[in-house]
């Protein structure tokens, strides 16, 4: 069975190369391939010995195929249109709450409701175990399962049985679903200097011009004069919020952004909103998370010498999408064009249309690079995302700490500190005490997780060399030595990294009782990256 699925998978995916490398009879090769699949799959169904899995079989094959264009150009079947249309507007149907299962057959756990959600407002809060949903016992459903029970059409009710995290109470709620929207702007606020406003942008769906907007204006009222745009891992979204956001800080009528694509050969993007303020002091944050939306507005921003950028260069992603409805209600995601910022470069990295034998692509080098100028005749380069004014180094995390985060220790123990207390101190106030933290290892000692110090890997990995090398019992007392010296227990650990993990527990904590925004708020106290492209920022104008 399976090697007759490759041979279809196989059949498909040349088809796409095909139709690239001869695009001067395009139509007919189209055609003629679409023929041999369908005369594929029709002797199958005919002659094959088991049942046909159609579906699934299509699916494969269809997306084996758009791998050989790029990563953005994806089919969206009518099954996939709810997470599709999280992913594209950050919308959906729910009560609005993120959960988890810590036990296979242990109950949902909610773990971080959203503010002003129907979830919030119903009492819901971090620890809450849903015990059912709609008469069905959680016990029994994946997180998956129970998430999709959970979410539906807004106005339609959800009938969970709690029991309470503070009083061990179990009670019923019913919970009216309505549309929930994930806010592009996650935090905004004057930075501790008193001058500097600071947003936070996590995306460009719907309403990101409407809440960039809003947020200038109630930073100026708290005495902003200089204003920091946070994109730091936002992978962006809409082209036309990107050109709207940029709209608040240029004069109407000024390009943004142009694309060029094989329908609409060139069509050139200008603001067509009057700006909130042309003069004041701009500073764009990005970093390698920076893609699409991101680095239009960065690199408009660029271009026209309209402010600095700072943080490490962005990713790199150069394309545009759009949504076709295709037959059957799906989708296709299909990449259109590439966009030029306004000085003419293009930032997309890699290269999809030349590809190694191996089906690998990589990245342009910079030597394949050009130098264009912005509007004061600064040279920036083509070819691999947008490299900022200020080039700032991100804080170096040890092994341990990237353990904590990844093997989500971080994130589940703010359940655990909930059981155990109902309110935490003002968030300007809040930081956990050492025996808070000493709490927190105990607890982590006894989680499964990678607990192993960068040295102990290279350690291990060196044993392991050694032994395939035939060398490993010549020097093993002394690689014994070597070993007891980077083996720490998990406590011992977790202790040593604990001016690192701290702060990302404490934010994990904050938000969990003043919600979302209380995270950056939290971030912001040791964020190295930011202090240092300030510092520069200063130093440039002076």
């Amino acid at each position: 069975m399976m090697r007759h699925f490759k041979t279809i998978v196989s059949f498909l995916a040349a088809a796409s190369v095909t139709v690239a490398a001869f695009s001067q009879s395009k139509s007919f090769k189209l055609g003629q391939w679409v023929e041999i699949q369908n005369s594929i799959m029709s002797n199958l169904s005919r002659y094959y010995v088991d049942s046909l899995p159609v579906d699934r079989m299509y699916k494969a094959g269809v997306d084996v195929m758009l791998e050989n264009l790029d990563p953005y150009t994806v089919y969206v079947p009518e099954a996939e249109q709810d997470n599709f249309e999280m992913m594209i507007s950050n919308t959906y149907g729910g009560i609005g709450a993120i959960i988890y299962k810590p036990e296979k057959d242990g109950n949902v756990i909610i773990n971080e409701p959203y503010a002003d959600s129907p979830a919030a407002k119903a009492g819901l809060r971090c620890g809450d175990e849903i015990i059912s949903i709609d008469g069905v016992s959680a016990g029994g459903l994946e997180v998956g399962q129970a998430s999709s029970r959970m979410k539906g059409k807004p106005g339609t009710d959800v009938v969970f049985q709690v029991k309470k995290v503070r009083t061990g109470e179990i009670v019923e709620m019913k919970i009216t679903r309505e549309r929930i929207h994930l806010p592009n702007v996650e935090y905004a606020g004057i930075l501790s200097d008193g001058k500097t406003g600071y947003i936070f942008q996590t995306g460009f769906t719907q309403n990101a011009y409407e809440e960039i907007r809003d947020s200038y204006y109630a930073l100026k009222k708290q005495g902003m004069t200089r204003l920091v745009l946070d994109l730091r891992g936002n992978g962006g979204g809409s082209l036309d919020e990107a050109i709207k956001i940029v709209s608040l800080f240029v004069p109407r009528g000024t390009l943004v952004v142009t694309t060029r694509g094989s329908l609409e050969r060139e069509v050139k993007y200008v603001t067509r909103h009057d700006p909130v303020d042309t003069k004041i002091p701009l500073m764009v944050m990005v970093d390698s998370g920076s893609a699409s939306a991101s680095e239009i507005v960065a690199g408009a921003i660029q271009d026209l010498d309209r402010g600095m950028i700072a943080g490490k260069r962005s990713y790199g992603k150069g394309l545009v999408q759009k949504i076709v409805p295709i037959i059957y209600d799906g989708q296709l995601k299909v990449t259109t064009a590439k966009y030029y910022t306004p000085s003419g470069r293009c930032v997309q990295a890699k290269d999809y249309s030349h590809r190694a034998e191996d089906g690998s692509v990589g990245n342009i080098p910079d030597s394949l690079t050009r130098e264009f100028k912005t509007a004061s005749g600064r040279i920036v380069r083509d070819g691999g995302g947008i490299t900022p004014d200020f080039v700032v180094e991100t804080q170096p995390y040890s092994r341990i700490t990237y353990s904590a985060v990844l093997s989500g220790l971080t994130n589940n123990y703010p359940v655990i500190y909930a059981r155990k207390h109902d309110a935490i101190a003002p968030l300007a106030d809040f930081h956990l005490s050492d025996e808070e933290y000493a709490e927190f290892v105990d607890w982590a000692a006894e989680q499964k997780f990678d607990d192993r110090s960068e040295s102990r890997t290279y350690y291990d990995l060196l044993v392991e060399q050694l032994k395939k090398d035939g060398e490993y019992d010549d020097i093993a007392s002394q690689l014994d030595t070597i070993g007891k010296a980077v083996r720490m227990d998990k406590k011992t650990s977790l202790m040593k990294a604990k001016a690192q993990i701290m702060p990302l527990l404490e934010e994990e904590i904050a938000v969990r009782y003043y919600f979302q925004s209380a995270g950056p708020a939290i971030r912001l106290r040791g964020d190295v990256q930011l202090q240092s492209a300030l510092k520069m920022w200063d130093e440039s104008t002076r």
